[in-house]
């Protein structure tokens, strides 16, 4: 019995620990959202970037971070795929719905346009199935019209699946002189940015119980 016992508290220990790290909420988006009302989007005398545009950068940079920890972390075997997508769904939640009124509504609205390739090439990877020829991809991307968005959404989220799974992608796609980049440009510059975060996640792991 005491075999049994000892059995049995060696399995549960072997068990990779439930965390409740927080990756996103309601509070952190809406704090966002206020700042960003009060921030100014027209750039100051001899500056190309408002500041307003600088803080929509950050936000972007913050949600793709909070969404590819919790990829980092199935990676890590601290979540199984069920409980990675759950946790994925509930962020989406959070980023993906709604309109705030006012000025920021078209602004917010082409935010979340970009941001759709984050969460799509999140759950691709998570299912396993992806393209991993990134040359190839971008090509026909780039070739594809813009008005076919749930094609072009195909391909770059098969770019961004195979960026969390390890592969190098997308500076040298993303032309800096573009004046009026294509959707499928925006999603090149977000899996950029998934790829800056995921290597600064590198040695990323979260204790049982810490909280962000």
């Amino acid at each position: 019995m005491c075999t049994d016992m000892a059995k049995k508290t060696s399995a549960k220990q072997a068990e990779p620990m439930k965390l409740f790290y927080i990756f996103y909420n309601q509070e952190r988006w809406d704090n966002w959202i206020k700042t960003l009302e009060e921030a100014n989007f027209e750039p100051a005398e001899g500056e190309e970037v408002s500041e307003g545009e600088q803080m929509l950068f950050s936000f972007t940079e913050d949600i793709t971070l909070s969404v590819l920890k919790i990829i980092r972390l199935y990676q890590n075997g601290r979540f199984t795929k069920e409980e990675a997508t759950e946790k994925l769904d509930d962020v989406e939640l959070i980023v993906m719905t709604g309109l705030p009124e006012g000025d920021l509504e078209d602004i917010i609205g082409s935010f979340q346009l970009s941001l759709l390739v984050l969460f799509t090439a999140c759950r691709k990877y998570l299912e396993g199935e992806f393209d991993k020829d990134i040359k190839a991809l971008v090509k026909k991307g780039k070739s594809i019209d813009e008005e076919n968005l749930e094609e072009a959404l195909e391909v770059a989220a098969n770019i961004g699946a195979a960026v969390v799974d390890g592969a190098t992608c997308c500076a040298k796609y993303i032309k800096d002189n573009v004046e009026d980049p294509t959707l499928f440009d925006e999603w090149l510059i977000e899996i950029e940015t998934m790829s800056n975060a995921m290597k600064s996640l590198a040695k990323f792991d979260e204790e049982p119980g810490e909280s962000s």
